[in-house]
């Protein structure tokens, strides 16, 4: 809906971009009422958990909860929750539910709230993927979906966050499970995660010894972020290596691949024959004009 409603905040002169603006204006207007009231659910939903005196609102706390990588079974995820947060955010960017109302019924500030999930899920100095992994070194402990999305959880503003991000930054780019060999490919995970049974019959490394392009994509972005946020130029090289090896990937298979195998082949399973994600290809082209400083394509 946010994509849809800020259609025309782009540079376009194609009339599409702003019918479908004012389109997503009216189901903005024509849901608000139906969003408020999930956001509500979703709010009350949430259940404090404790890890040796560190408490955070979560929202699978009992039980797995779908999100952008519902294929994996583990509970007190920490993609899931900062999904939840990034929600938030956009419910409230949107006008769809008022701050001090959501943060009253939370208990807390929106910003403990934040700060409440990075001190649980980074109490090791890094981010781990799942609050259930307990006996795993560091690099099995971490995935690249921590990430998020494009105007999600991270702003990097505060250099503890900075710290955290660069942790697991640093975490991933050191173990060279976590690359498909000679690129700059990084898998979900280094190791597959546990999977829900129809997904270790059918597809066991969807979200974990696989690359997801979209990933790497965030990935990129957020180490740019990192830079700019810091006054530095620690990540920018990294960024453009991603990148460079996403756009090769993408001629060579001709088309923008949803994911990757481990060997940097289209993903392939007798259930499932990968795909071609045209949506999530002008994102990629986003971010390489914001690391080259030049448009991939003409026009883009």
């Amino acid at each position: 809906l946010e994509q849809i409603f800020r259609a025309d905040q782009n540079s376009s002169s194609y009339l599409a971009m702003s019918q479908g603006a004012h389109a997503g204006r009216l189901l903005l207007d024509a849901y608000r009422d139906d969003l408020r009231k999930a956001l509500f659910e979703l709010a009350n939903s949430l259940e404090p958990f404790d890890e040796n005196g560190l408490t955070a609102l979560l929202c699978d706390v009992t039980a797995p909860r779908s999100a952008a990588t519902d294929t994996r079974a583990e509970r007190r995820r920490f993609v899931t929750n900062a999904c939840v947060y990034a929600t938030f955010l956009r419910g409230i960017r949107l006008g769809v539910i008022d701050q001090i109302e959501l943060e009253r019924l939370l208990g807390r500030e929106l910003s403990q709230y934040k700060r409440e999930l990075l001190r649980l899920f980074g109490r090791h100095g890094y981010i781990r993927h799942a609050l259930d992994c307990r006996t795993e070194p560091p690099a099995s402990a971490v995935a690249l979906d921590f990430v998020n999305v494009h105007q999600g959880f991270w702003d990097l503003s505060e250099p503890s966050e900075r710290a955290l991000f660069a942790a697991t930054t640093d975490l991933i780019l050191g173990e060279p499970r976590f690359r498909i060999p000679d690129t700059s490919h990084f898998l979900v995970s280094a190791d597959n995660p546990l999977n829900k049974m129809i997904h270790k019959i059918a597809a066991p490394a969807y979200q974990g010894r696989s690359s997801w392009p979209t990933f790497n994509v965030e990935f990129a972005d957020r180490m740019l972020d990192y830079d700019e946020c810091s006054g530095t130029d620690t990540y920018r090289s990294c960024a453009r290596d991603i990148l460079r090896d996403i756009r090769t990937a993408t001629e060579t298979h001709g088309g923008y691949q949803e994911l990757l195998s481990e060997k940097g082949l289209k993903y392939r399973t007798w259930a499932y024959q990968s795909a071609v994600a045209h949506s999530w290809f002008p994102r990629f082209l986003t971010v390489w004009k914001r690391a080259f400083g030049t448009s991939l394509l003409n026009g883009s």
